[in-house]
């Protein structure tokens, strides 16, 4: 997503770039053509005896209504934009709250019903933290879900979701018997059993990812290779577990490649030459514009991949319910967490897939055309020569308008003005490693020591020390209360005091 005010700005030969981010790629051959006709009108009705003006009565009354025409369009656009924002912030908060519910309310010390012993610390941090990591995967997996990305081998997404089971039955392994979630990403069991068998029969159990092997044509469509030299500078995927695939792994983020084309947009007519030049087939690399420049939006895909997680999550909690491990409070923040989990992303899917309809669209979009069209034949008498960058500039400004949007109906994508899900998951991922890093303390080794004043600034002495001095009153039975809210009144008049501008 580009930052505010990118042109205008103290970095302005860096964000050069950013003028990727502009609809002038999807609207300059409108606005070409429409200043062609002005053009055409200026020279016919100057070096001719033929006038081509006409009245002008109709250009007030249409252009007022194809403005605020334009102006709900793009609002109505924003709006899902918008409200795309505020569900992945749900998704943030849900995540953080289901993940805290997990790390710290469901008890450390549990009993072990099949050994009829206790479980280990450690079994149930592997568990805790197995459980947390799926959280992690459900946002990475809506991510790609949203960008028609159906696949589960991705390299932020695979290390993550690697341990669920691949059949419905064990020891079961045949074609038929393979889970939705992996059947859907094309699974190849033969591959699947060999990486296994070579697992077990490692030292370290600690394989290369299987990204070495030959990219087949599917692969290259769907974006196998990416950029290495972004990679060598930010790689958030390293922090991620090494595992073995049957399949290679996707780029976690595979943008469309930046070309000389996305800054001379007239450029793109001469595409074909240059990629023969370069002895290139079409389909060597994806491109994700049309001959003109303009976008061409990816097809939409449907994608199972979250709503088993949340499957997963869901058994989870009911295998903590049956074992008697969550009091009801819990269990109600655990229960609401996962349904928030599933409200936003059936909500992010009812954006991507349903766009405003397509009679409403191709509607304005035509009687702006003829508008514009019409535009120089009725503001020739009174701008003459004027005519030509008169037109120019309202087609650009119009077409430009109603290009944004068009641009952020879907906000999920790759551009520049799509929001940044890259960095939602980033930070979700940060969130809940910070979570588990807690190590949830006992409340008696931190409250009562000398680096706290609860009390100040009425009382500036530390815990440890109120409590030592047994005669004061506050540690009278029948009038501490009084005194402990004396104080705290009197820090109130302070704060009041202080915190006040005179």
């Amino acid at each position: 997503m580009v930052a505010p005010n990118p042109i205008f700005s103290n970095q302005a030969p860096r964000n050069v770039k950013k003028f990727r981010a502009t609809v002038i790629h999807d609207i300059w051959p409108e606005v070409l053509f429409f200043t062609l006709v002005a053009l055409i009108v200026t020279l016919v009705s100057t070096h001719t005896n033929a006038s081509l003006a006409i009245s002008n009565q109709m250009l007030t009354v249409l252009g007022t209504a194809l403005g605020l025409v334009i102006s709900f369009r793009t609002s109505t656009a924003y709006e899902r934009f918008s409200e795309g924002s505020k569900l992945w912030t749900s998704i943030a908060s849900a995540s953080r709250n289901l993940a805290q519910v997990i790390w710290i309310h469901v008890p450390f010390e549990r009993d072990d019903n099949a050994t009829e012993g206790k479980n280990t610390m450690l079994e149930v941090m592997i568990e805790k933290k197995s459980m947390i990591n799926l959280i992690q995967a459900f946002s990475v997996a809506v991510k790609h879900s949203l960008r028609g990305e159906r696949s589960v081998y991705h390299e932020d997404l695979y290390p993550l979701i690697s341990f669920l089971p691949r059949f419905s039955r064990p020891h079961s392994y045949a074609e038929d018997d393979i889970l939705p979630l992996w059947y859907t990403s094309g699974m190849d069991i033969q591959k699947y059993h060999a990486i296994r068998s070579m697992m077990r029969d490692s030292k370290d159990n600690i394989l290369p990812r299987s990204d070495s092997e030959p990219v087949s044509g599917a692969d290259v469509e769907m974006g196998q290779l990416d950029d290495e030299t972004n990679k060598k500078r930010f790689d958030p995927e390293s922090v991620l577990p090494i595992i073995p695939s049957e399949r290679p792994l996707r780029p976690a983020r595979n943008p469309p490649k930046t070309y000389i084309y996305h800054y001379l947009p007239f450029l793109h007519l001469f595409r074909p030459l240059f990629r023969r030049f370069k002895r290139m087939r079409e389909d060597d690399t994806p491109y994700h514009r049309s001959l003109t420049g303009k976008k061409i939006r990816p097809e939409m895909v449907d994608s199972n991949v979250p709503i088993e997680i949340t499957l997963h999550l869901s058994t989870y909690f009911a295998s903590l319910m049956k074992q008697g491990l969550l009091q009801p409070a819990s269990a109600t923040a655990m229960v609401n967490a996962i349904s928030a989990l599933q409200d936003a992303v059936a909500n992010l899917e009812r954006i991507k897939s349903t766009p405003l309809p397509f009679a409403y669209q191709v509607h304005l979009r035509m009687s702006l055309w003829l508008y514009l069209f019409f535009l120089p034949f009725q503001i020739y008498n009174a701008f003459r020569w004027l005519t030509i960058p008169a037109t120019a500039l309202t087609s650009f400004v119009l077409m430009g308008f109603l290009e944004i949007g068009q641009e952020i109906e879907n906000p999920f994508d790759y551009d520049l003005n799509d929001l940044d899900l890259d960095h939602f998951c980033l930070v979700i991922q940060r969130e809940l490693h910070e979570i588990t890093a807690h190590h949830r303390p006992d409340t008696d080794t931190f409250l009562f020591s000398e680096w706290n004043q609860p009390f100040a600034p009425g009382d500036r002495r530390h815990a440890k020390e109120m409590l030592n001095d047994r005669n004061h009153p506050y540690h009278h039975k029948e009038e501490s209360i009084h005194y402990i809210r004396k104080t705290l009144l009197k820090s109130w008049r302070e704060v009041n005091h202080v915190t006040r501008k005179p």
